[in-house]
């Protein structure tokens, strides 16, 4: 794995869609079921190969699917084409996933000069909450931000 043919990037690439998978994400087996006025509803299911030394969902895979959830819902409020990068982040685990599909619901709220506050549950096949993300995104200077409706809760 020393020849450089291994270390390659960064990588360019067009997405079809604005709200889509990126190749990473898709790698993950991630579904986006919904993103629009500020949140999101993404799957994942748990593989053999997202298993961590003691059979359990690895903590990096839930805290992907919880970061692309926040991804989706900043999406669904700024402009097309538009830049932004995450700038914090934060993972509680509650409890661990041990089977079936996982489902992460985001929400994000605009935060001061150009930032975005993101919060996603992780729950896991049960609806329980198994996990709890919160970050904060910059976007690039001149993204217009959408009218945003906030939900009060996550769907049942």
């Amino acid at each position: 794995m020393d020849a450089p043919e291994f270390f390659t990037g960064p990588h360019q690439f067009e997405m079809d869609e604005w709200i889509t998978c990126a190749p990473f994400e898709r790698l993950l087996n991630i579904t986006i079921k919904e993103a629009v006025d500020g949140r999101a509803t993404l799957t994942m299911p748990f593989l053999r190969d997202y298993a961590q030394g003691a059979g359990l969902m690895h903590g990096g895979a839930i805290a992907t699917l919880a970061d692309t959830a926040v991804v989706m819902a900043i999406k669904s409020i700024i402009t097309p084409g538009s830049h932004f990068a995450t700038t914090a982040m934060q993972m509680r685990y509650l409890h661990p996933i041990k089977q079936g599909m996982i489902t992460a619901y985001a929400h994000v709220a605009p935060s001061g000069d150009r930032l975005i506050e993101g919060r996603t549950e992780v729950c896991d096949h049960k609806n329980r909450v198994a996990a709890m993300f919160t970050c904060t995104f910059k976007l690039a200077r001149d993204t217009r931000i959408e009218a945003i409706k906030f939900p009060e809760s996550r769907p049942e």
